[in-house]
């Protein structure tokens, strides 16, 4: 049974996973380990899907019906990428990376909207951290305009340790955050990854950290902040101006 690209019931979550099917999540009831579920378990660390305990009341309101069986999936409408295949995909098309980084972005609207911009804008690729982040579920797919077929997404299991890696191969990283620079007093150009922070929190501390510059929005109205997607817009084509 399935709702949102949920599956539920234990043969059909498993034969799911046999499959290959790409998933983010599964919900499990708290308590339930022993049996087929057991083996599930097993299957969803092995295929580096996370696992969340919650209660039975929970999954039932995720898969629309009372017969979960103690387990409901998060099937993912679209397969991971790895982060080689971002390069990949600059270099396919002659250009100095340009990805995105999105910090904990949970609201599913804000994540479609982000890859739909990123791939107008001319973005490589999205790299979201494995928890905390909105899966690529219908509601995302639908959001994004069908950019999810476009546009890879890797799902990394820690963003300091992928920043990291990109700082290594030659990118600079810049952050969204109203303590930067502002946006259009910086000329970026060359291999370099954009940052977004969570629609409440912005950026982690230690993410934060971990960049080389912080480019800010003027704000000249009463709010002080802007939507994550329509920030990530704006600074997406600032950078591509310069591209």
């Amino acid at each position: 049974m399935t709702q949102e690209g949920m599956i539920a019931g234990r043969n059909a979550v498993a034969e799911a996973l046999k499959s290959g099917r790409a998933a983010d999540t599964l919900f499990l009831a708290a308590g339930e380990n022993g049996g087929s579920i057991g083996a599930i378990i097993a299957m969803c660390k092995a295929q580096g899907v996370v696992i969340k305990e919650t209660d039975k009341n929970k999954l039932a309101r995720l898969c629309g019906s009372e017969h979960h069986q103690g387990v409901v999936l998060a099937a993912a409408v679209h397969d991971y990428a790895e982060l080689e295949d971002l390069f990949a995909a600059a270099q396919a098309k002659n250009e100095p990376p340009f990805f995105v980084i999105c910090d904990e972005i949970e609201d599913p609207h804000n994540l479609g909207a982000i890859l739909r911009t990123a791939e107008a804008a001319g973005a490589h690729g999205v790299i979201v951290p494995k928890r905390r982040s909105a899966p690529l579920s219908v509601t995302v797919a639908r959001a994004s305009a069908g950019a999810v077929e476009y546009i890879p997404v890797v799902r990394v299991p820690n963003l300091c340790a992928a920043i990291d890696q990109l700082k290594e191969a030659g990118l600079w990283i810049y952050g969204a955050d109203m303590q930067g620079e502002p946006y259009d007093k910086q000329k970026i150009e060359g291999p370099v990854a954009l940052v977004i922070g969570s629609e409440g929190r912005g950026m982690g501390r230690l993410v934060r950290e971990h960049c080389d510059g912080l480019l800010s929005l003027p704000m000249k109205g009463r709010v002080n902040s802007l939507n994550a997607s329509v920030a990530a817009g704006i600074l997406l084509y600032e950078i591509a101006k310069h591209r």
